[in-house]
């Protein structure tokens, strides 16, 4: 099963492993994520104890790019420490989704953990980085 959505799980999965050790905050994100799309914590869990290919889907729309770098952004901001590996591939994910460089700083600037991807304030960030989609 290898849907847009478990795509993205597998992406969050992989930001959450990369300072070694998944924190509670970021499993409880992934799994909110899930429960969103219909992907339940059964099929999720097992995936935190697997590397996974950095695969992008190529058919996105411009919503489901804004979801996917969303969800990165606000994933590693969640325990409120930025590092370096973390910033490093959350740019390689929004290159591949098309983004400038910027998009993902902007969002970096703006996004926090309270705000809700279907709110007015995850509206104008959408406005704010769309213009960095090549």
């Amino acid at each position: 099963m290898s849907t847009p959505k478990l795509s993205q799980i597998k992406l969050l999965i992989n930001l959450a492993r990369i300072d070694g050790e998944v924190a509670e905050k970021e499993r409880a994100y992934i799994y909110t994520i899930g429960k969103a799309n219909d992907i339940s914590e059964a099929v999720i869990a097992p995936l935190f104890h697997q590397d996974h290919a950095i695969i992008v889907p190529t058919q996105l729309t411009q919503e489901e790019k804004f979801q996917y770098i969303f969800s990165l952004v606000q994933l590693m901001k969640i325990d409120e420490r930025l590092y370096k590996k973390e910033i490093q591939y959350c740019a390689r994910i929004s290159a591949r989704l098309g983004y400038r460089q910027e998009a993902l700083f902007d969002l970096m600037l703006h996004v926090n953990a309270a705000i809700s991807p279907a709110s007015d304030e995850a509206d104008v960030l959408k406005k704010l980085i769309a213009k960095h989609l090549q």
